[in-house]
Formats: C-alpha cells, structure tokens, sequence
C-alpha cells in the first residue's frame, strides 16, 4: 500500500518535500482557522512572541516562511494540543 498523493506530489517536489509542504500547510492552515476565531492579531503578536510582519504572514498561509518546528511551536503556544501521527504500512497477505 503508498500514501496518498497530494497537491504537492503534482507539482513535481520530492516524495519528502511534498510530506513536509503537505504538513506545513495542514498545520498552518488550522492554527489559522482556529486564530481568526478566538484572536486578534496584535493578541498573536504576544503570545506567539512574534512582530506584526511574521502574524501578517502566517495569517496569509505564507507557510514558505515558516518551518513545520515554528508552526508546532505556534500552535502549542495556542494550546491546540498539536500532535505527529504515524501509521505503519499495513502487511498484505499473500495469497494462494
């Protein structure tokens, strides 16, 4: 069984950096939900220990700007209780 591919694989990045751009903008784009509903971004600029450039564009999904341990780190200061998951491959029987 291979994982699925996603918008990055299409536009031709490695199997790796397609992973990472794919984490990066799932993780980037929920803190964002999550931040336009509870905070302003001058309350941003303090708990994310961040100036108003960087808030402007997080906010904007500028997920090149931003490593995937940054963005962890913004939605722990969030207290979105982020989390890495791995699933191991599953065995397929052979048959016969």
């Amino acid at each position: 069984m291979h994982r699925e591919r996603n918008v990055f694989d299409d536009l031709g990045f490695s199997r790796e950096e397609a992973s990472e751009l794919s984490a990066k903008a799932r993780l980037c784009s929920e803190i964002v939900r999550y931040a336009r509903g509870h905070y302003s971004q001058a309350e941003l600029v303090k708990i994310l220990g961040e100036t108003q450039p960087r808030i402007s564009d997080l906010m904007r999904g500028k997920i090149s700007k931003f490593s995937l341990d940054k963005l962890f780190a913004y939605a722990e200061n969030l207290h979105m209780n982020p989390e890495i998951r791995v699933h191991r491959p599953v065995k397929v029987l052979a048959v016969g």
